[in-house]
């Protein structure tokens, strides 16, 4: 995300002669695809998780048993334009195996089976549920589905999914295939191969450009907004959030945490200032602190305010903004444990470990005897 963040600016700022640069670079190679693949994961996940959740209240929130009735819904979608497939029938029968359908199309999602097509059922599936009571959600819905759009351009399937399993094994049964194949067909095939790349460059690029332009508009927006406020100004904003009671899933953590006046004006500036600086500072190595913080300011909403959802989403978001190098580096640190795991339970030694092999007995040749 950094290296195509850096190439755009550097066409905004440089000389014409390197606009063509930027068309190699957005046209050459997909760009950040282990957080495509962090997002495919983690927003498949969350809302695998987002859908069990409420899966004992599903009639109440989504089903023909909800207050905001499938007729209300149709209403509201004729004004807005919105569209959905929970809408198409009142039965319940039809509700249920559309819910299903959806813990299966988030599990895949997740997966990363057949990505392009199971990511736009995805988005499917998630506007429909986000439609169909849109007056009963807490924000966290409003950027998965956001983002469940955006990621349909993507190749967020490229990395750690099935289809890169499958990928792996045919590249590798094909390296032992040789064959003659016609020259002129050879060709054709070749330049639809390379257009395809092409497309799909684009489009990705493309794609991960608007998830961070969307991430951070939002979090300018939203510091620009806190900036307008008294409370925030005096550093109280944080003082009256603690003490509202639709936003206490542990009053006694909240009333702890409000008992520190001075932590509570340092959260309030450090808020503001983090949201505000959040587009420029994503071009070097401050944005690591800021991500840092930002963990830490949505772990707090999610604890003391009960939004884990919305934190979520966020914390998705943010992993985004850093570098495939980053996330190489993190499999690679994981990948001795799991050789280590694999050796504990097959009992093969791992890369780089002596087995543990029994003292054997001297062999007795034939031609030996005892006396």
């Amino acid at each position: 995300m950094s290296v195509w963040l850096a190439a755009l600016t550097a066409v905004v700022i440089a000389s014409p002669t390197r606009v063509g640069a930027f068309l190699t670079v957005l046209t050459e190679r997909p760009l950040s695809l282990y957080a495509a693949a962090v997002l495919r994961i983690g927003y498949g996940f969350l809302y695998l998780v987002f859908l069990l959740r409420e899966f004992p209240h599903r009639d109440e929130i989504w089903g023909p048993g909800s207050p905001w009735t499938p007729e209300l819904a149709r209403q509201l979608f004729d004004q807005t334009g919105w569209a959905g497939i929970l809408t198409l029938s009142d039965s319940r029968p039809y509700f249920e195996t559309c819910y299903a359908l959806a813990l299966v199309t988030s599990a895949l999602f997740m997966l990363g089976w057949r990505t392009r097509v199971v990511s736009v059922l995805f988005a499917v599936v998630v506007a429909s549920f986000h439609a169909r009571a849109i007056f009963m959600t807490d924000g966290g819905d409003n950027l998965i589905l956001l983002m469940a759009i955006y990621l349909t351009l993507t190749a967020c399937g490229r990395r750690w999914s099935l289809d890169a399993r499958r990928t792996r094994r045919r590249a590798s049964a094909g390296n032992g295939e040789s064959g003659s194949t016609d020259s002129g067909a050879d060709g054709l095939r070749h330049q639809l191969a390379t257009s395809r790349r092409t497309l799909t460059a684009v489009l990705h690029n493309c794609g991960m450009f608007v998830i961070a332009a969307q991430v951070c508009f939002l979090y300018g927006s939203a510091g620009l907004y806190k900036v307008q406020g008294a409370s925030w100004g005096n550093g109280t904003a944080l003082h009256y959030v603690l003490n509202l009671d639709l936003f206490r899933p542990w009053p006694e953590l909240s009333l702890l945490a409000d008992e520190h006046d001075v932590l509570i004006a340092v959260a309030c500036y450090l808020t503001v200032l983090v949201q505000v600086a959040f587009p420029f500072v994503l071009f070097g190595r401050l944005k690591y602190p800021v991500l840092t913080m930002l963990l830490g300011m949505h772990l707090g909403i999610a604890a003391l305010m009960g939004l884990p959802l919305f934190s979520g989403a966020m914390i998705i978001a943010d992993a985004a903004f850093l570098p495939d190098r980053f996330y190489r580096a993190l499999g690679r640190l994981l990948r001795p444990a799991g050789r280590w795991a694999h050796a504990r339970e097959t009992g093969v030694p791992s890369h780089g470990e002596r087995a543990l092999v029994p003292p054997q007995s001297t062999p007795v040749s034939q031609g030996s005897s005892a006396g």
